[in-house]
């Protein structure tokens, strides 16, 4: 699984080199693939590191990184917090020399902290008061992050938050509830809550007289976007950077076309295959987990690394509107590829301590002494 991930990161640093050297984009510099290059090393190294620590004594300290991941997460709404890429959202934090994106950060501490809080809970957890506490802790990070403004990552905290409660052993009839509740809930947001431009990015995937309008409006990105995957068809364009079609926020957001463009369904099936593989073997190391702590922290960078996935190839294929979300392990970022590595260091560590420790036993047989694993 690590392997895979260390695969998909290479496979960025290439496809950002090759962005640069066929000046794809004049944003496109040199400093994206170095510091996709430097973060994913440093990343396999603390993954490493976590996979050698006992995720029971790193959750035991939740108390020192969950303050810290929410400090840092309130810093945005001060002087610090910076938009980029023209995004709606303050979502970096301006550290002078380079900045960080704590949303990231908090995602892990996240996992951990609310993996911590379900495993304690065990059955109670359909208990009427204890789901309320759940709830709260839930919305916490949900909250703090909807406030910034980034829709994006609201919907995937939304969506790990669901996806470990479901689990954690939620019984089926509040799935049912909350189901119903979906139609109810989506029409107080869009009447009561949503701004006209949340509107219509809705409004621009599912209508075509509404595409048509917003052509080089909301509709700019997706629309560039689908041009140039499908531009690659099977085998892609090759990377000589010759007839290539223009694609807004490639080094991120739309890296997938990208990959479409370049080497074509082949490419993006390979990609997509990857991910799968990483999300599979997620879940199998869920399964293996001795308890139930470890087996929700592997749920829940199931939940990120899923979500973002179908999120952002979704957003390529115009089939949801776009909101800001990058490929795992793909797209340029520092901080999200250190943030994924540190989820998946807490996943190899939940399967290199899957075994409890044994005791010893000894009897006589025959006047020779038998050792027992018990």
């Amino acid at each position: 699984m690590l392997l895979l991930c260390v695969l998909l990161c290479a496979g960025s640093v290439f496809l950002l080199k090759n962005m640069f050297e066929n000046g794809v984009t004049e944003e496109i510099t040199a400093r994206h693939y170095k510091i996709q290059t430097i973060t994913s090393l440093v990343g396999v190294v603390f993954a490493l590191i976590l996979a050698a620590l006992d995720y029971k004594k790193i959750a035991k300290i939740w108390f020192i990184f969950a303050p810290f991941a929410l400090i840092l997460q309130g810093l945005l709404f001060t002087s610090l917090g910076k938009s980029v890429n023209a995004a709606d959202d303050i979502g970096w934090l301006n550290l002078g020399f380079t900045t960080i994106q704590p949303s990231e950060l908090l995602k892990t501490a996240f996992i951990v902290t609310f993996a911590l809080h379900l495993s304690k809970l065990g059955p109670k957890i359909n208990n009427v008061f204890h789901l309320v506490l759940v709830g709260i802790h839930g919305m916490i990070p949900t909250g703090l992050v909807m406030l910034q403004g980034d829709d994006g990552t609201c919907l995937v905290f939304l969506g790990v938050f669901l996806i470990m409660l479901f689990a954690a052993g939620l019984w089926w009839r509040y799935v049912a509830i909350i189901a119903a509740l979906i139609p109810v809930g989506a029409f107080v947001m869009w009447t009561y809550v949503m701004k006209s431009f949340q509107k219509l990015r809705f409004l621009v995937v599912y209508d075509k007289a509404t595409q048509e309008a917003e052509a080089r409006g909301l509709y700019y990105q997706q629309l560039y976007a689908l041009r140039a995957l499908g531009s690659g068809e099977m085998t892609g364009k090759g990377l000589d950077g010759q007839g290539y079609t223009y694609i807004p926020v490639v080094e991120s957001d739309f890296i997938y076309a990208y990959v479409g463009m370049t080497l074509g369904f082949i490419g993006c099936i390979a990609v997509a295959a990857v991910i799968l593989l990483i999300c599979g073997g997620l879940i199998r190391v869920s399964f293996a987990s001795k308890d139930d702590l470890g087996k929700l922290i592997c749920v829940g960078v199931f939940a990120v690394i899923f979500v973002h996935s179908v999120i952002n190839i979704g957003m390529v294929l115009s089939v949801v509107p776009v909101v800001g979300i990058p490929l795992p392990f793909i797209s340029a970022g520092g901080t999200q590829t250190l943030a994924l590595f540190l989820d998946i260091g807490l996943v190899l560590s939940v399967y290199s301590h899957r075994y409890t420790k044994r005791k010893h036993m000894f009897y006589e047989e025959n006047d020779k002494a038998v050792n027992f694993r018990i």
